[in-house]
Parts: C-alpha cells; sequence; structure tokens
C-alpha cells in the first residue's frame, strides 16, 4: 500500500473502541525512512534485523464511516516488514507478526479485520490467520474483483475498445482474485488469455471456465508474450517487483494494476503516453471519514480491499468472509450489493496515485489512434 509507513500515533489504552481493523506495511525501505530517517544510513542487515524485532504498531484511528443503516470506526495496526521480506522470510515467522497485529486490534475492540497488501497473500491467505484469532478476518478479495471488473470495463469503453471483440489478458490468473476475474470475464469476452508461472494449474482453471462458459481460454507463463498482444490486462500478480514495462504495451492498451506492490513499472508513465494505466479497486467511502493516516489518496477514498471490511462492520457481519485461495461469483455479486446498499461506490479513476480526468483519458485516446496509423503505415511501408 502506498505511504503504508507506520506511524505510532495513538494506543489501545486511549482509543476509544472500534469495530474494525486493518493491517497495513511498508511497501519498502523508503516507506520505513518516511518515519525512521536516521535508519537511511544503516546497512541493509541492520534493517532487516531491526524491522523483524518491530512489534506491531496502532498506527491510526478511523472514525467517520456512516451509512444510511448506521456508522463503524475502525484502525489500522502496522506490521513493520517490506513486501520482499514477506515473500524472502519463512511464512510461519511473518505470519506470526501478523497475527500479533490482528490480536492488538482486538484489544482495540475490534470484531473484524481486513489483511491489506501481502498480509493477505502470505501464507494460505488468511485461514491461518483466522484459526489463531478470535475475531473474523477478510482479505478484502471479493470486493477488489468487482470494483476492478466495473472500473476495467469503463475504462475500456472510455478508451473506445468493444470488450467482446478485444483480446483479453489476466496477469496472475491462478491467484485468487485473477481466478475468479477470469470466470467472470469468460462470460463476457471471446479471447481471454491467462498469465500465471504454473501452467498446470492454468490448464485446470482453464478447463474449468470451459464447462462453466464454453470459453475456450488460452494459457501461458510467457507475461511479455501475452501482454503484448493485450487490448485489456487485469494485473493481479503477488510479485515483488514490476512484470509491466513500457515496451510491453501496445497503443491504446488498457491495464488494470490490482497488485500491491504494482505489476506495472512507473516508467510506464514516463514514456508512454498512448496506453491507459488505472489503479484498480478504488472506493468512495460513505460518511465525514477521517483516516488519520495519509496514504496518498483523496479524502474519501480508499482502496476496495479496506472497503469490504468496512462494509462487512457496518452490516455487522463479523465473521470470516474472504479467506483461503478460492473466491467465488456468489461472494462478490453479494459484496456488490452490500456495498451498494451502504453507499459505497466506485471512485473516479486513478493512475500512477494521480486523479485522471475525462479530459486526459480523451489525450491517451487520441494518442493511441495517431500511434496506430503510424505502426500501420510502418507495417506497410
Amino acid at each position: 500500500m502506498k505511504g503504508a509507513t507506520v506511524y505510532p500515533v495513538c494506543t489501545e489504552k486511549f482509543m476509544k473502541p472500534v469495530e474494525f481493523g486493518f493491517i497495513v506495511h511498508p511497501l519498502n525501505y523508503d516507506d520505513i525512512f518516511k518515519k525512521f530517517r536516521f535508519m537511511k544510513r544503516w546497512p541493509e542487515s541492520w534493517l532487516k534485523k531491526a524491522s523483524y524485532s518491530f512489534p506491531p504498531v496502532m498506527t491510526a484511528r478511523i472514525s467517520g464511516i456512516a451509512s444510511p443503516y448506521g456508522s463503524v470506526s475502525g484502525c489500522f495496526v502496522g506490521v513493520v516488514l517490506t513486501s520482499q521480506q514477506m515473500l524472502e522470510l519463512p511464512a510461519e515467522l511473518t505470519l506470526r507478526k501478523i497475527i500479533a497485529a490482528g490480536r492488538k486490534a482486538a484489544r482495540a475492540g475490534a470484531k473484524i479485520i481486513g489483511l491489506g497488501a501481502m498480509t493477505a497473500v502470505v501464507g494460505d491467505a488468511g485461514l491461518t490467520i483466522a484459526r489463531n484469532l478470535d475475531i473474523a478476518v477478510t482479505t478484502g478479495n471479493s470486493y477488489t474483483v468487482a470494483t476492478a471488473l466495473e472500473g476495467t470495463e469503463k475504462a475500456a469503453e472510455l478508451m473506445g475498445i468493444d470488450i467482446s471483440k478485444a483480446e483479453v489478458a489476466i496477469l496472475g490468473a491462478t491467484g485468487s482474485i485473477g481466478s475468479v476475474c477470469a470466470r467472470i470475464l469468460a462470460r463476457k469476452v471471446n479471447f481471454l488469455t491467462m498469465i500465471a508461472r504454473s501452467v498446470p494449474q492454468l490448464e485446470k482453471l482453464a478447463e474449468r471456465i470451459l464447462q462453466e462458459t464454453g470459453l475456450a481460454v488460452k494459457v501461458t507463463p510467457n507475461v511479455k508474450e501475452a501482454i503484448r498482444k493485450a487490448d485489456i490486462i487485469i494485473a493481479v500478480s503477488s510479485a515483488a517487483e514490476s512484470l509491466i514495462e513500457p515496451d510491453d504495451l501496445k497503443p491504446g492498451a488498457v491495464v488494470c494494476d490490482v497488485a500491491r506492490p504494482r505489476d506495472v513499472s512507473v516508467k510506464v508513465a514516463e514514456k508512454r503516453d498512448d496506453v491507459l494505466i488505472i489503479e484498480g479497486g478504488l472506493v468512495e467511502i460513505p460518511g465525514d471519514i477521517d483516516f488519520n493516516f495519509n496514504f496518498g489518496f483523496p479524502p474519501k477514498t480508499a482502496y476496495a480491499c479496506m472497503a469490504e471490511t468496512m462494509i462487512l462492520a457496518l452490516e455487522k457481519r463479523y465473521e470470516n468472509f474472504t479467506i483461503g485461495r478460492e473466491l467465488t461469483v456468489g461472494q462478490i455479486d453479494e459484496i456488490s450489493a452490500l456495498a451498494a446498499k451502504h453507499g459505497f461506490k466506485l471512485a473516479g479513476f486513478r493512475s500512477f496515485e494521480r486523479p485522471l480526468s475525462l479530459e486526459t483519458i480523451e489525450k491517451i485516446k487520441e494518442k493511441s489512434r495517431i500511434n496506430k496509423l503510424k505502426r500501420g503505415i510502418t507495417a506497410t511501408g
């Protein structure tokens, strides 16, 4: 999560009771340096040891969430491990830290916690965490899928792409989010490619989709080859580093980057003004919300995974909702309906943490048209 540096601004002892908690962590050392500047001078080995020893930190109180059906408050709890560390460390160690953070939220009154960024990926996607806590757990992936798909379809429409005729690719297709995205999109598209490292898992998912929808899906572990052909890409891998570079995209491509850390390199924003990159899963929260925490979004805006935790708290659905590697279409339909009930809705488009106006999208569309023509002239001449 952008800006997920821990800021010890409150403690359980002095905080009013909350209904939910959300676990955050720094993406990289730069996030840690924002708070602990002196650590910039440390060798990496010292940094690792220090972050391993940090206990979970009560980061901020969330207030002002209100719908016609009630209001709730929550808190952010920080696990001081970077994304790379969570991939490198033994899962058991990372899970212990996440569980400790969940217990800290519970002591503050939380009856449900949401798992942010890599905390939703490590281990078995929340199952072990849920077994070791006395409160409910959700990864937020159901609402993340719903908003990512809605945003992608709207973005494609603005770029003049007919999704039923487009080449669509899912990067990270065998993950919990990627697989259900593929299953839902297979009902709407005619050309779908799924990308992941494990070909056997891809083939198993492709067979399931064929049985459910009748669509024959292409599968490949080759990221570059598949991405270069795609008109629409949904990026949901759990990679620690970016997978999509500027030369990988064709003019006019639409990419919905749901992954945290990002799958799309920041170089794409610097070098390509003819492709549309949107951040998936951004939601406008009802009420006069105050996060007391800056993670780089406009007021009242949050990731869908956060919003799912809030929605369940408003519903008093203190139950494990989205955990494990398997998501169902039914879960996504249900959380979408609950979101609409409480006034949660897709936020305006953003790209690399900046808002995208309709005027900007129109400029991208025009630039892509020009570059497509240039490519056509080169190819024929």
